[in-house]
């Protein structure tokens, strides 16, 4: 049987501002996408990838979200409440570790949503962990294919799977989809309050403990109205092609 992560942590808690004119007073998780919210797409995911449960931050408009996630079912929903102090990605989840236990977990950004191909991405990232070696592993979609990313790559891949940071290259091949693996062990020493995960990446790098899964399908980066206009219009092509 292959191995599943029994929690994931869903990154909810930004203020969303470059999709506010086409919010109309959602945060950017409940904008809806193809008739769902942004933030059910992701849940979807999870819950048909066999993780159980998922702990959903919240900041920007925190009862809304509370509101709207606990009508689900699947997976079960636990709130980590950020109203307080905006903790940025590396705080957030570091912030709601009590939470997500001492295996290795998934982390997934709430805009981040892709058509699939034959398999599913998320079985195939459980299906490439391997807990020797990583202390993270990333979902990478190549920048030629990805819709509503427009920059210059963020990590290239060694032989190994090891990733590459871009750093002062013209160019990466890969962007990071906002998805991955991470264990507790990754945020030893790490700083309280807000940080970004960039900061423990960095770290990972010169262990020698990242690596990168390159997703299969069409990526989405949903973080404004051009690239939702794109999305849902990419999404109805694949619908009714």
């Amino acid at each position: 049987m292959t191995w599943c992560p029994q929690s994931a942590m869903v990154l909810a808690a930004g203020f969303g501002t470059r999709m506010r004119p086409a919010a109309n007073g959602l945060p950017k998780p409940l904008v809806p996408l193809g008739g769902r919210a942004l933030i059910d797409h992701v849940l979807d995911r999870i819950a048909d990838a066999g993780v159980p449960r998922a702990i959903v931050n919240v900041h920007y408009c925190a009862d809304q979200i509370v509101s709207h996630v606990a009508r689900r079912t699947r997976p079960a929903i636990v709130i980590s409440d950020e109203s307080d102090l905006i903790l940025e990605t590396g705080g957030g989840v570091r912030n709601a570790l009590s939470h997500l236990g001492d295996a290795a977990f998934l982390v997934h950004n709430s805009d981040s949503v892709w058509i699939e191909h034959a398999a599913s991405n998320l079985a195939r990232l459980f299906a490439r962990w391997d807990d020797s070696t990583m202390d993270c592993l990333m979902l990478l979609s190549p920048v030629e294919t990805s819709l509503g990313y427009a920059g210059k790559g963020d990590f290239s891949l060694a032989a190994c799977g090891e990733v590459i940071r871009r750093g002062t290259a013209s160019h990466a091949d890969y962007v990071f989809t906002g998805v991955s693996l991470m264990h507790p062990r990754l945020f030893a020493d790490s700083p309280s309050g807000a940080f970004s995960l960039n900061l423990l990446w960095d770290r990972a790098i010169t262990s020698h403990r990242i690596y990168g899964l390159t997703l299969e399908g069409v990526w989405m980066h949903v973080g404004d109205p051009v690239a939702l206009d794109q999305a849902e219009k990419r999404l109805a092509r694949a619908v009714h092609p």
